[in-house]
């Protein structure tokens, strides 16, 4: 015998189901909220036909909207009650002090704004979405801005290789490598707690020079970022290391010739530059605790996520 549930799906759905026109308002909320970034994908991909007034932008975001809210009804109630537990764990977070209302809209906004400005804003989305352990921790680690890592890393700009006086891009390079070499010159490292995994902060790690691959990481992180270059950090599935973007084929035969013929000769001399290659075909170099020179040899070439710092 064919047991009965004692709630049809259609009224489990109306049970789901906000009272009207709240259910409306809350489908639009989300629309505009997924429709802002998804236009700002289609804007950079999409050729610019220079309609008068902007008419073909205007004529994708309202495509956008429709098909957005189209979808979105069509799965209501799931929607609707994901929102609600979603909106339960912000609650909670925001009163035990973790990811709540306050993070969410500043993760928000600065997605938002990196994507406004970045040619493949899609990437931003998904760099997002890749695996990454303790991301947000992490994130909140590489505090750049802090006074303490700014101050340290305008400091290894001048205690190395302040003679090479070099402008733009190539200068911004160099002052990354002199804090690449200021940073790992003096790295101790030091194994978590046994059984925890300590994530110290970028200001917290300039106290002692100490720590393991992953507060390497975010120091190294921080000041590269504190100095204008653009870092990332790469998992590998129990490692974490630092890489820096170096630009395009050209740009990486400039870093070579300064590593191994102006900055690290005797470190680099017979040795390889290693770096990895995007789906952009960007370029990215090895700045590991591990390595004495710029793009020395990876502890592990597998990459499961990154987390780029733009």
């Amino acid at each position: 015998m064919i047991p009965k549930f004692p709630f049809t799906l259609q009224q489990i759905k109306e049970k789901l189901s906000l009272p009207k026109p709240w259910d409306t308002v809350i489908i639009f909320m989300l629309n505009i909220l997924i429709a802002i970034p998804v236009f700002l994908i289609a804007h950079q991909n999409f050729i610019d036909l220079n309609w008068a007034f902007h008419l073909d932008r205007i004529f994708l975001f309202v495509i956008i909207i429709v098909l957005i809210q189209l979808l979105l009804r069509l799965v209501k109630t799931i929607i609707i009650l994901i929102a609600f537990l979603y909106l339960i764990s912000l609650f909670i977070g925001t009163i035990f002090g973790n990811y709540g209302f306050n993070r969410v809209f500043e993760d928000y906004r600065y997605m938002i704004y990196s994507m406004q400005d970045n040619p493949n804003p899609q990437d931003i989305i998904i760099s997002k979405l890749l695996p990454f352990p303790n991301k947000s921790k992490i994130i909140d680690a590489v505090d750049f801005t802090n006074p303490t890592v700014r101050n340290f890393a305008l400091s290894a700009t001048t205690k190395h290789f302040d003679h090479l006086k070099q402008v733009g891009e190539k200068r911004i390079m160099i002052q990354c490598f002199a804090v690449f070499k200021e940073i790992n010159s003096h790295w101790n490292y030091v194994n978590d707690p046994k059984g925890r995994e300590y994530i110290a902060s970028a200001s917290e790690s300039l106290q002692h020079f100490s720590g393991d691959c992953d507060d390497h990481a975010i120091l190294m992180a921080a000041c590269i970022k504190a100095v204008g270059g653009t870092p990332r950090i790469i998992h590998t599935g129990g490692h974490l290391y630092p890489e820096m973007l170096i630009g395009d084929k050209n740009d990486l035969e400039w870093a070579i010739y300064l590593i191994k013929e102006q900055l690290f000769t005797k470190e680099s001399k017979g040795q390889q530059i290693h770096y990895h290659i995007d789906e952009r075909g960007q370029i990215w170099i090895n700045l590991d605790y591990t390595a004495v020179y710029p793009g020395g040899r990876f502890m592990s070439e597998e990459i499961l996520g990154a987390l780029t710092f733009n």
